[in-house]
């Protein structure tokens, strides 16, 4: 049952980043991480750390800086679990944020090989969209 709260926890934060309310996704975010450390249930860490990421992004004044430490955070839990659909979201974020900042090139250098590990799925939403940030970068 632990194992259903991060994911809950981090879906409302995205949606209530969504919505604008960054500070409330914020607060959901680290239910979700007590929940993670609590029950060690790390199935959603690097999403949470991802989705921090976005949120940083998100306020009235946006700290990239932090956001690509989050993201760079859920990279390196995604591939210390092997955790392809979870690397593959973490570094679209952080290409999405490096394509901004007119950082193309280590963009697509960070992304391609993710998204090159896939063999099927290319018509599932998250293989969609990191093809036409690929085609953008």
């Amino acid at each position: 049952m632990g194992a259903v709260w991060p994911w809950y926890f981090a879906v409302l934060a995205e949606v209530q980043g969504l919505a604008g309310q960054v500070e409330d996704g914020m607060s959901s975010l680290e239910e979700a991480l007590g929940w993670v450390e609590r029950n060690d249930e790390r199935l959603y860490e690097a999403e949470v750390h991802r989705i921090r990421g976005e949120l940083l992004l998100a306020q009235h004044i946006p700290d990239p800086q932090r956001a690509e430490s989050c993201f760079q955070q859920a990279l390196t839990v995604a591939r210390g679990q092997q955790g392809k659909s979870w690397e593959l979201r973490a570094a679209m974020s952080m290409a999405r944020m490096w394509l901004q900042q007119k950082r193309s090139d280590e963009a697509r250098q960070l992304l391609a090989p993710v998204y090159d590990w896939f063999t099927e799925g290319f018509d599932t939403a998250d293989l969609i969209e990191a093809k036409a940030l690929l085609d953008a970068l």
